[in-house]
């Protein structure tokens, strides 16, 4: 076990000397906090740090000395938080930090060799040369598709969002896309659930759109409306409400106003009231 060092311990002005050469400037260096025993011979002075932005950061400055010496060496001297320092949050990788939508134009992306969302979509012959040419010449396959997990995470995403059932938009409409002409199919599983829609009017034109997802747009447009549990609304505008207005100011001064006449229609006796 080591033991304390007085030599070492002593060496507080080579220490600061130390802290005052990688400081920025010299007031960046504060007050001393005290020594710290590392190790047999190793002792770590530290010194409050007082450069804006590094609030509880210390100067730490790492002394040793060799056996039976009496002259303190320098180490290394760092600046390091605190206790009660402000840090940055913990590093991500990108591709957890990476949200829908930040990709924008000229961004690419780094290679993921291990993606779960892809799998080989060609099985390796053996012969490299023979590999290049079916897929980069002759186009016959691609060099990975979608894995199972990535089909399933996409539909998942497609379902839940925008385009599935449970929009807003999917809701309110009087029929699915899977009776509207203009739904584009999709082959392969996806076919299954989803199309693309290819109405320019509809908000969804060019977009993936699940099966029972719908629209205003529909191509039946006459298709009627189902019964809903829901009460009819007010009306906005009361067509038999009266509102007053009150006559502009004669032009001479000695013209007496007149009495405006605003007519309605009578709803009951469906003659005009004065």
């Amino acid at each position: 076990m080591a033991t304390k060092d007085a030599v070492l311990e002593r060496a507080v002005d080579l220490a600061r000397d130390a802290a005052l050469e990688i400081a920025e400037h010299p007031g960046d260096v504060g007050e001393h906090l005290g020594a710290t025993l590392d190790g047999e011979r190793l002792v770590s002075h530290r010194f409050a740090c007082l450069a804006r932005g590094y609030r509880g950061w210390q100067w730490t400055v790492t002394l040793a000395r060799v056996p039976r010496g009496r002259v303190a060496t320098l180490c290394e001297a760092v600046l390091l938080p605190g206790p009660d320092s402000i840090l940055a949050k913990e590093w991500l990788p990108w591709s957890q930090r990476l949200q829908p939508g930040d990709i924008g134009p000229g961004d690419v992306l780094p290679f993921r060799a291990d993606d779960p969302r892809l799998e080989p979509g060609w099985t390796p012959s053996g012969d490299a040369e023979l590999d290049l040419v079916a897929i980069d010449e002759l186009a016959l396959a691609r060099e990975r598709i979608l894995s199972p997990a990535g089909r399933d995470e996409a539909a998942m995403r497609w379902y839940r969002g925008t385009q599935g059932p449970t929009s807003a938009g999917a809701l309110a409409a009087t029929a699915a896309c899977s009776t509207c002409g203009f739904l584009v199919p999709m082959q392969g599983a996806l076919g299954q659930v989803f199309g693309v829609c290819a109405n320019e009017w509809s908000p969804e034109d060019g977009r993936v759109v699940s099966l029972d997802h719908g629209c205003g747009a529909h191509s039946q447009t006459d298709v009627e409306p189902e019964e809903s549990l829901w009460p009819a609304p007010d009306p906005i505008i009361d067509d038999l409400r009266l509102e007053l207005v009150a006559p502009a100011p004669a032009a001479g001064p000695e013209a007496a106003p007149a009495e405006e006449i605003v007519e309605v229609p009578d709803a009951e006796a469906g003659q005009p009231q004065v």
